[in-house]
């Protein structure tokens, strides 16, 4: 049997080879070698992004003394815990993990529930003034943080809130992002469900709670895991309304366990193992979280993104 890649044509007594594959097989070299180099490009990437994760791990956990060796370490010198029991004991971090959890929450469960209440009110047919609440809602997504600063600080202050963790779970309670994107997944929901229900006698709060919350699952999902990755890492707001050093969440007292010299008493030194120890102890929880939301964060934001 001939070659594939050749064609033989009868011209009298000879046969002419020609050769058809040359293209195609550029072509084809030509895509493997740009999927080699975007494969080559996504290690390089990959590889960025774990060293330095995993030589803070390999820090954490060597002892003291060969924790201040100069240098990037894959695996721990001199393996030791102490560095754990340093930060969350005589440093008190276990205090500002406490705080961190609380704010993240009651925060996180805030303001999810007010988005979805918002969200439900935005999709009815039937609301005065629809158009005029969604122009306001854009609007304050164009303001920026910095602007609304001082008039925030003078507003908990009046309230009495500055020093307290209240301070920190009212700030951000609601977002138009949050609004708009679980109104499009609301949005997404056939309305004769709705009519349906209301026929059968369902009340609205029937309706939003047996129809609409367990058909945007992606979304409430998507929306909670945005707003618990930024309250838990939540810094500015704390340095501007809480000046008690008992009541800084985990961010601000890394801050100031990694940029200043502190002491686990008046002569001795913090040593990198501990430090790493608090970064380690900062970053373990979302490292657990995201993976069992993951599926729904990539769902909520490709089908909340559009309203088909």
């Amino acid at each position: 049997m001939n070659d594939a890649s050749q064609l033989e044509v009868p011209l009298g007594d000879k046969v002419l080879d020609r050769d058809t594959s040359g293209p195609a097989q550029r072509e084809g070299n030509s895509d493997r070698l740009f999927q080699y180099g975007v494969m080559a490009f996504l290690v390089i990437l990959m590889m960025m992004m774990i060293v330095p994760f995993w030589n803070v791990v390999a820090v954490a956990f060597s002892g003291p003394i060969a924790s201040m060796a100069r240098g990037i370490i894959l695996w721990p010198r001199e393996f030791s815990a102490e560095g754990f029991r340093i930060v969350w004991v005589n440093l008190n971090l276990q205090q500002a993990f406490i705080n961190s959890v609380i704010v993240t929450t009651i925060g996180t469960v805030l303001h999810v529930a007010l988005s979805c209440f918002a969200a439900y009110v935005l999709i009815q047919r039937n609301l005065p003034g629809k158009t005029i609440m969604l122009v306001f809602i854009l609007a304050t997504m164009a303001i920026p943080g910095e602007l609304i600063m001082i008039p925030l600080y003078i507003v908990n202050k009046q309230l009495g809130l500055l020093n307290t963790l209240w301070a920190l779970i009212f700030s951000g309670m609601i977002s138009g992002f949050s609004i708009l994107l679980l109104r499009n997944f609301f949005a997404g929901v056939p309305y004769d469900l709705a009519e349906s229900a209301k026929i059968d006698g369902a009340s609205d709060f029937r309706i939003f709670r047996s129809i609409y919350l367990p058909l945007s699952q992606a979304g409430i999902a998507t929306i909670a895991l945005f707003e618990l990755v930024s309250r838990w890492n939540q810094f500015l707001p704390v340095i501007l309304y809480i000046n008690d050093s008992s009541k800084y969440t985990l961010q601000v007292a890394l801050n100031a366990l990694v940029t200043e010299n502190l002491g686990t008493s008046g002569t001795s030194m913090v040593t990198p193992n501990v430090r790493m120890a608090g970064i380690v102890i900062a970053i373990l929880p979302l490292v657990i979280l995201y993976p069992f939301m993951q599926k729904y964060f990539v769902k909520g934001i490709t089908l909340g993104s559009v309203k088909e």
